[in-house]
């Protein structure tokens, strides 16, 4: 089933964040199962052009390319959707106006105002009218949710026609109550349970980034209603399971 339609269903979709730039690591996580990844040009050093290439590498292996953006900006929305990306992750969506936006950074008129341009999505120059038609039947547009704005404009926020999920970010939206870090404090607590409460009130599809690899806070978010899960990152696999086993050689 593709992406949009698990989205669509709010049926379970798993995937990783990948901050690596390098096709080696693309093809490594495939093997995991994963049903999508997303490349983090907010939080990385991952450019556009490398962009690209991971977007055909992840393609290739029958996974969804997501791109976290830097951010809420049309033109880099344009620029990694004319890369052939089959979705974007746009952080920072405090309010119904940010996700008009969103929105229509990704879709030509009269949805839209994005610009129009011949590149790999648009098989180079021959292939625009079926991107049309896949534009509007497929993208993915997914807001992130990290700030208590964010949190108090919600309802609106997923009212936005376009909009297919939301993803919570912990951390910055710990960072905007002024208590960074903070996730176990009672009011960052409080706010991720209102967006829970407004999302599965509305089966609208809720999303979370996991990021240590631990399988069982994936369990747990599945059982409070997750169904868009962000399960780690490349650098932590990779880290951790390093770790884990040179503690366990240096201690046995």
């Amino acid at each position: 089933m593709k992406l949009k339609n698990k989205l669509e269903m709010n049926t379970l979709s798993i995937g990783s964040w990948v901050t690596i730039g390098h096709q080696s690591i693309i093809e490594i996580m495939a093997t995991a199962g994963f049903d999508w990844l997303v490349i983090d040009m907010e939080h990385s050093a991952i450019t556009l052009d490398k962009a690209q290439g991971l977007i055909t590498a992840i393609q290739s292996k029958n996974m969804a390319a997501l791109v976290r953006v830097g951010s809420n900006d049309e033109l880099i929305i344009k620029q990694i959707m004319d890369a052939g990306a089959d979705g974007v992750v746009v952080p920072m969506i405090n309010s119904k106006d940010d996700a008009i936006k969103a929105v229509k950074s990704v879709h030509y008129p009269p949805e839209g105002n994005r610009g129009v341009g011949l590149a790999r999505a648009q098989n180079y120059g021959i292939g625009f009218d079926k991107y049309k038609e896949w534009l509007k039947r497929d993208s993915i547009i997914i807001a992130q949710i990290e700030h208590k704005d964010a949190v108090e404009n919600i309802s609106e926020i997923i009212s936005v026609k376009g909009i297919d999920g939301v993803i919570i970010g912990p951390y910055d939206m710990s960072a905007s109550f002024g208590i960074p870090g903070e996730l176990d404090n009672p009011i960052l607590l409080n706010a991720i349970k209102r967006v829970e409460n407004v999302c599965k009130g509305s089966n609208f599809t809720l999303g979370y980034h996991i990021i240590k690899p631990n399988h069982t806070e994936v369990q747990e978010k599945v059982e409070l209603g997750y169904s868009f899960i962000g399960f780690s990152l490349d650098f932590f696999f990779l880290g951790e399971k390093a770790r884990d086993e040179m503690k366990e050689l240096i201690n046995g």
